[in-house]
């Protein structure tokens, strides 16, 4: 699902997804998440490991995915990281799934996610004080996954940007609640409470919230091997 650019050109601070949570056990229960600020960093810590294994310089990745080394860096080491395209992309540099980088622990199959269990793992920044969309992760822990399920919040200040992107892959997204706004190549449309869109996010796209309320979805994104 493309919610920014994947340009790999960093805005001012660097639009993109800031990882809130880990994980601690619980007497008596699996792993529940729990915030902590000192763990934003987790997926940008995750992907400077795969790199460093691999013995892939930044310049090296950089090449790899058509994004600049000084963006690469930034998602390394700052609290801010990017939308799905460059993610996605980052990923198949590495060899990994984009799953990966979201996974801490491997669960059993099949995998439940009770509704008061549900957690928000990213949130996605015009700036860093400025949230647009807060995902919830259904596949987390699935470590054999080929899809990545999410529950997503947008708020209404994500339709201040309409820039199209596009990456592999396929989308599905059903409306939960409020109004969407989907812009699939040049086609507009507006989305409402169990409407749902299927689409190949190859072709440009921006899906945002339509109007002043904020929109809940359920998006399935599938992504080649």
């Amino acid at each position: 699902m493309t919610f920014a650019t994947d340009s790999g050109k960093r805005p001012a601070y660097g639009r993109g997804f800031t990882d809130k949570r880990r994980q601690v056990p619980v007497a008596g229960r699996g792993p529940v998440e729990k915030e902590d600020p000192y763990m934003d960093s987790k997926i940008g810590d995750r992907i400077k490991s795969f790199r460093e294994k691999q013995d892939i310089s930044v310049d090296e990745l950089a090449e790899r995915t058509g994004l600049e080394a000084e963006f690469l860096k930034a998602v390394e080491s700052d609290d801010m990281y990017p939308s799905l395209g460059p993610l996605l992309k980052i990923a198949r540099a590495l060899g990994v799934r984009l799953g990966t980088f979201l996974d801490d622990q491997v669960s059993r199959d099949p995998l439940v996610v009770r509704l008061d269990e549900r957690e928000e793992e990213l949130t996605m920044h015009r700036h860093k004080d400025v949230a647009e969309f807060k995902y919830y992760s259904l596949g987390k822990g699935k470590s054999d996954r080929h899809m990545e399920p999410f529950f997503v919040e947008i708020l209404p200040e994500s339709g201040e940007d309409k820039t199209l992107s596009s990456h592999e892959g396929e989308e599905f997204i059903i409306v939960h609640s409020g109004q969407l706004s989907v812009t699939y190549g040049k086609e507009e449309s507006v989305l409402g409470p169990g409407d749902s869109i299927y689409f190949n996010s190859i072709v440009p796209h921006n899906v945002s919230a339509h109007g002043d309320e904020k929109v809940e979805i359920y998006a399935v994104l599938y992504f080649p091997e």
